[in-house]
């Protein structure tokens, strides 16, 4: 007798940490609008993740929201568990969850070691523990892991040294996973510039952050900030069509990586 036929779901999964605000929330949403269901991660915003889940439920996609801080291996480790529990599979990562402070060389002293490494223990070590615990999942899958940098890692400007640092560490760490994961799994960067996004203005204050942004649109050859939207317009396309892309850093900056601008664009 022929073997009966094992119904397979046509969705994919994806973990997207931080995604309760911002552009984490953004790309859960473009995600679940490709036909992926989505573990929505969240640490504090969890009234906000919760629209987010809504807005991934209204898209179509089975959704899972978990609390979590990514710089906590066992934290890590249960966002990998809860999603493989659900959809028996995991397609995308995408390390989203990041912190700075918003203190730079003109007040070094407020950067302590505690902040300093707490910092990096979000950026760049909470990034390294969610590929190792979705690593083996991921394989099987062959599927795709987005980390989500910023310029800051890649031309040493940003919020703070601490800041910084834990970008660059996870722009390295992108190129040297982009080897030892393939063929299986490809993994790639965005390193956003200024973001029109609450998390620059709650840093900054309203005042400063609208100085930064004039001065910001006045300088990059494209004169733009990027959107939430942008940012998650890339991911998607790196996770679900970039299919001979790998250990690339893309810069969604408007040009400001573009040295040497003598001044304002000309109008």
């Amino acid at each position: 007798m022929p073997r009966p036929i094992e119904l397979v779901s046509p969705r994919k999964a994806a973990i997207v940490t931080g995604s309760a605000t911002g552009v984490g929330a953004a790309t859960a949403l473009a995600l679940a609008g490709r036909g992926y269901d989505v573990l929505i991660n969240y640490s504090r915003s969890e009234a906000e993740a919760k629209q987010t889940q809504a807005a991934c439920r209204e898209a179509g996609a089975d959704t899972l929201l978990l609390r979590g801080d990514v710089a906590v291996d066992a934290d890590c480790r249960q966002l990998a568990h809860a999603a493989m529990d659900r959809w028996k599979r995991l397609d995308a990562l995408v390390n989203n969850a990041g912190i700075t402070s918003f203190d730079g060389a003109a007040n070094w002293e407020a950067l302590d070691a505690e902040t300093f490494q707490n910092i990096v223990g979000v950026n760049a070590v909470g990034t390294f523990q969610m590929v190792r615990a979705c690593a083996a999942h991921l394989k099987a899958s062959r599927g795709s892991i987005v980390n989500v940098s910023s310029v800051a890692g890649a031309l040493g400007v940003g919020s703070s040294v601490a800041y910084i640092a834990s970008k660059g560490a996870v722009n390295s760490m992108t190129l040297y996973l982009a080897r030892a994961m393939a063929p299986e799994v490809r993994v790639n960067a965005v390193c956003p510039g200024l973001i029109s996004s609450r998390w620059f203005v709650d840093g900054l204050g309203q005042e400063a952050y609208e100085k930064v942004k004039a001065a910001y649109e006045r300088n990059t050859p494209l004169g733009r900030a990027c959107s939430p939207e942008d940012v998650a317009e890339a991911v998607v396309w790196l996770v679900d069509g970039a299919r001979t892309v790998t250990g690339e850093l893309v810069l969604l900056d408007s040009g400001m990586h573009l040295a040497g601008l003598p001044g304002p664009r000309p109008s």
